[in-house]
């Protein structure tokens, strides 16, 4: 069996929430929007497509043909604003299985994938991509299996809702829990699921504790969690290495130094992510967890 497909190994190629934000400020942990690329089990899976997809797309191109699985979590624009610039999406001869779960308008992934490219808003329409694109409604709960790789979801607390994940494979998990805000009184039992006893948990941490509850300016009821949540999850999940993702676009370099001096000092076993930093899980099951 090959090296590749005994790995399990996560890029990122986008960190961002909201909006890109490229600048001299964002230069060490990067201003492209949400993408994850997943290979494992001789697998490919990308989670999102933020505008870090595009980057994912530059390099994929020495690799064709692809046969590649994509996962979305929702269609905010942050999320999909990728999609139209993926070049292998165009190229004839790719296949892409592509997963949303169904709106609570009705809508399809393939139908908000489809309207961010109709004219006026965009010059191309997605009936131009000439690679095989099957899109598929996933629902939640809904168990995708790729190869020996199992992906599970669950639902996760933002406005007009979006899903979380858990790629599993040979007794290793990593949990992609974008996108969700944490509740006043508890902690998010679909939450726990997704990352209990994960060796990674990239956990949406866009906020700190003192922005969420600000006075004047409170985050209160947008969607989105804090850096202290990320930390309480971690420990009452039991994962191994936590991941600091969705960064705001306000926080520049310096402030994202800040947080993650704070989480580490709260979870030693913590990283905030930055554009093109890979993990190895199978390496991270291996290591054993720094003491506070």
């Amino acid at each position: 069996m090959s090296d590749v497909e005994n790995q399990f190994k996560i890029k990122f190629w986008g960190v961002r929430g909201s909006i890109s934000c490229p600048g001299p400020g964002t230069v060490r942990y990067g201003g492209n929007t949400s993408c994850l690329e997943i290979c494992v089990g001789g697998e490919r899976l990308i989670f999102d497509g933020g505008t870090g997809l595009r980057e994912l797309g530059q390099t994929l191109l020495t690799e064709m043909p692809l046969d590649i699985n994509m996962f979305f979590t929702h269609s905010h624009w942050d999320h999909i604003q990728g999609f139209p610039f993926f070049v292998p999406a165009f190229v004839k001869g790719n296949r892409f299985n592509i997963y949303g779960a169904i709106a609570p308008n009705g809508s399809t992934i393939e139908q908000r994938l489809n309207d961010q490219m109709l004219h006026p808003n965009f010059p191309v329409p997605l009936q131009i991509m000439g690679a095989d694109l099957t899109f598929c409604d996933l629902e939640i709960g809904e168990v995708v299996r790729v190869g020996e790789v199992e992906i599970q979801n669950a639902l996760l607390n933002h406005p007009g809702e979006a899903v979380g994940y858990r790629i599993n494979w040979r007794g290793h998990s990593a949990a992609y829990i974008s996108d969700t805000e944490h509740f006043p009184d508890r902690l998010d039992e679909n939450v726990l699921w997704l990352a209990k006893d994960a060796e990674v948990m990239i956990y949406d941490a866009t906020y700190t504790d003192a922005e969420y509850h600000h006075e004047r300016t409170s985050k209160v009821g947008w969607g989105h969690s804090t850096w202290q949540e990320a930390v309480k999850v971690a420990k009452a999940a039991n994962v191994k290495r936590l991941v600091i993702f969705h960064h705001d676009p306000l926080h520049d370099d310096a402030f994202m130094d800040e947080i993650a001096k704070n989480t580490v000092a709260a979870f030693p076993n913590s990283v905030v992510a930055q554009e093109g930093m890979v993990l190895d899980v199978v390496a991270i099951a291996k290591q054993q967890p720094v003491k506070a």
